[in-house]
């Protein structure tokens, strides 16, 4: 068809075709070539340049609907730079790719909002700025369609939240400013404040953003904070390229060009757009009755107040406030944090590691594994053997900074690589079902780890892999010895036992640089890597020796201890039997192989409570399609929980996702609530979990509450919780030293026999199963 063209008649420039198109222009032999114009019978036009029978070059487009295009054109694609019109007065100017809005580019909808930046696709993608009709803006980042990194909102108000967001709506960290000059510093899951935060009404003095990213436990400041807008995910969307006319006699369509870029979707963007000062927060007086406040008039109240308020929602409903005065550290004081801070990073045996040197030891890790699960991997599959343990059983590997036969060129520094058991840990990685290229993906892709706080007092250095599915942590000497110790038994135990709560590992691995400096770390599964926002964290060793947190120094992110959890848990019996009876299996291992120290690593997931629902309406979701055009977004109410707490439901496989996760194994648990049948639980607005033993487990956390907390200025609003359960035993390098708890003894006048590092493994053990049965789970009555 494009090199044969029958036509009826011929004059000089100009073919009639048989199907009543016509050409009047240029010609190459008998093919459009040069200057033409070229008519088809249904109306449409195209005047322009040509090249060898097809559209190429600068032209302009008619459509019988009234589109018109006018640009570049390349083999019969609009592609370049071009304009395309719409009769409904949308109009889009910018690059275009294969018919479709690709690059830089501004659309002015026939509604009159704008878009103004990146496109991929034919949809937002990058940078950009998208300007409603009403006078609402937003700046910043954008995912196939829709507000998602970071970014920054203005209401027309005066309201502004800049923060970070995942599909369309307010997720992660963030600051919102009023238009009277208070702030709240928080975070929001899926558009509503969720977690803690602090709100500094107008006229308080508020602290710099890098302080705001310190209180909320990220060390590194601001960057850390953003790299966490950068490293969520959406799900994927099919894109789908509709065929078009390029050539002599065949028709470009323009439903071909014109994608599905029109306005923001309200049904995706919800509350992200809302303005804050008509919301409605919940506050609790001691006569038991609520009150509806906005948060605009709550900051306009305070304005001459000096106090501060530390607030902590879930799901946009606030459960718990503390009132206090904000100030600024003294000089003197702020001098001596500075100085114990550099005393600590000294004292840190990783010290040599930070910096430049950190980001060094980064590409090292990445280039290590990357090798070593390339090298194992194609190895057909067996059983291990006892030569397949212990120290002796490595891979050692040099890698050259110009690189050598076996290893690529790279940009760090000489190092030698040393993979311990590799065989081990491949078949360790296979059990815990990971995909040997998602492993090495998910650690070594080209957007590197994260370097992440160490919550503990080790000095380990911890990173965190891009997709948070994996967390590396550096290794003393001593605990490498002890890994690769008990490594038989632990494979043993992890095989046999496939609901077990004890670590996972993945990997351990050496690193030598400059010849003598040796890190040693370990591959291990994050746990908190969840399809629900983690509210509270506590690690928990069932002792009372220097097991609190100071709460001038909670954040976020902290990891609190055994005396600051104020919740007892009840779950349904057969779930919670079920627990019980793996964490004594669990611990009986510990035990066989003189380990002490560990610890219950819990994570909770907070439901709103449940008596609120009589009090709020159903949320009003926008319909796109009945919703006026140029509506823009509003400001009206917060969109609320829905009316219906946690339910077990029936286990259903093709309902819920099944992927394994680096913290997911082992079959579905039964609930005795459900005639012991397998279970998943239903969260509204989440979805249909699986539940399985340490993941999604539901449960009622009650809150107890002492004489000293009701004292206190800090009020729970609440005393009764659903909550989602996440949990897992960590920290099980520590081996019982008899002779550290003789010289103890000799050195310490009050000698206190439960001290965490001197308890034999038997008591360590039996102290921290009572503990968990009567502190943390009770038995139901």
């Amino acid at each position: 068809m494009y090199g044969y063209l029958k036509f009826s008649s011929c004059r000089p420039n100009k073919k009639v075709f048989s199907n009543g198109d016509l050409y009047v222009g240029d010609f190459k032999d008998v093919l459009p070539h040069g200057k033409g114009k070229y008519t088809w019978s249904n109306g449409m036009v195209y005047e322009g340049d040509w090249e060898a029978g097809k559209m190429t070059g600068k032209g302009l487009l008619l459509w019988p609907s009234g589109e018109r295009y006018n640009g570049d054109i390349s083999g019969g694609y609009l592609h370049g730079f071009g304009t395309l019109t719409s009769p409904d007065g949308s109009m889009y100017e910018g690059q275009w790719r294969m018919n479709i809005q690709h690059g830089f580019g501004r659309k002015k909808y026939s509604y009159s909002d704008v878009y103004e930046g990146e496109w991929k696709e034919g949809e937002h993608e990058g940078n950009g700025r998208y300007f409603w009709n009403n006078g609402n803006k937003y700046t910043g980042n954008w995912k196939r369609g829709k507000m998602h990194g970071r970014g920054v909102m203005e209401w027309v108000n005066g309201d502004k939240y800049n923060g970070c967001w995942l599909n369309g709506l307010r997720h992660g960290s963030g600051i919102y400013q009023y238009a009277d000059g208070g702030y709240y510093f928080g975070t929001w899951t899926r558009g509503l404040k969720d977690g803690k935060g602090v709100f500094y009404p107008a006229g308080s003095k508020r602290p710099s953003l890098k302080k705001f990213c310190i209180s909320l436990g990220y060390d590194n400041g601001p960057k850390s904070v953003l790299s966490q807008c950068s490293s969520l995910n959406l799900e994927g969307s099919t894109v789908k390229k509709r065929s078009v006319r390029r050539s002599v006699s065949e028709k470009i369509s323009v439903s071909g060009v014109l994608r599905s870029s029109g306005r923001i979707s309200h049904k995706s963007a919800e509350s992200s757009r809302h303005s804050d000062s008509s919301k409605e927060s919940m506050h609790h007086y001691s006569s038991g009755t609520f009150s509806f406040d906005s948060d605009g008039g709550q900051s306009e109240a305070q304005k001459s107040t000096a106090v501060v308020y530390e607030r902590e929602y879930m799901q946009g409903v606030m459960i718990k406030e503390r009132v206090r005065g904000y100030t600024e550290l003294p000089k003197k004081a702020e001098k001596k944090t500075k100085h114990h801070a550099k005393e600590t990073k000294k004292s840190s045996c990783f010290g040599i590691f930070k910096g430049k040197n950190s980001y060094h030891l980064m590409l090292n890790l990445q280039l290590g594994i990357r090798y070593t699960v390339g090298k194992i991997t194609p190895v057909p599959k067996r059983e291990v053997r006892t030569a397949d343990f212990g120290h002796r059983a490595r891979i050692t590997m040099f890698f050259p900074r110009r690189g050598s036969q076996f290893t690529p060129p790279h940009k760090s520094v000489d190092f030698c690589w040393k993979d311990y058991c590799p065989m081990v840990f491949r078949n360790l990685r296979e059990m815990f079902k990971l995909d040997a290229a998602e492993y090495m993906m998910s650690i070594c892709g080209d957007d590197g780890l994260t370097e992440i706080s160490s919550p503990g007092k080790s000095g380990s250095i911890f990173y965190l892999s891009l997709d948070d599915r994996f967390v590396i942590k550096t290794l003393k000497k001593s605990e490498l010895k002890v890994l690769l110790k008990m490594l038989p038994k632990y494979y043993n135990h992890v095989k046999e036992h496939e609901n077990t709560l004890i670590t996972k590992f993945f990997g351990l691995h050496q690193i030598t640089v400059h010849g003598k400096r040796k890190v040693r770390f370990v591959v291990m599964g994050n746990m908190f890597c969840t399809e629900l926002r983690i509210h509270r964290r506590y690690d928990l060793k069932g002792s009372t020796h220097g097991r609190c947190t100071d709460k001038d120094k909670i954040h976020e992110n902290s990891i609190l201890k055994d005396l600051d959890l104020s919740y007892e848990f009840q779950m349904d019996k057969s779930l919670q039997k079920f627990f019980f009876h793996q964490i004594a299996l669990d611990c009986n291992f510990l035990k066989s192989q003189h380990i002490i120290d560990y610890s219950l690593l819990l994570g909770l997931h907070f439901r709103a409570p449940e008596q609120l629902n009589g009090l709020l309406k159903p949320p009003m979701m926008p319909n796109t399609e009945s919703s006026p055009a140029g509506q823009g977004p509003t400001t009206d109410g917060e969109v609320l929980f829905p009316s219906k707490g946690l339910l077990l439901v029936a286990h259903e496989p093709s309902s819920v996702s099944t992927d394994p996760g680096p913290h997911i194994r082992g079959r579905p648990l039964r609930a005795f609530s459900l005639g012991d049948k397998e279970v998943d639980v239903l969260v509204p607005g989440t979805g249909r979990l699986q539940v399985q033993l340490g993941v999604n487990m539901p449960a009622q956390a009650n809150q107890k509450l002492s004489r000293d907390e009701a004292d206190s200025a800090e009020v729970e609003l609440f005393e009764v919780y659903d909550v989602v359960i996440y949990m897992g035993i960590i920290d099980i390098l520590q081996e019982y030293n008899a002779k550290k708890k003789a010289e103890h003894a000799c050195k310490s006048v009050k000698f206190d026999p439960l001290s965490i590092s001197v308890v034999e493994p038997e008591l360590y053990a039996q102290r921290f199963i009572n503990f968990l049965k009567q502190k943390v789970f009770p038995e139901q009555p």
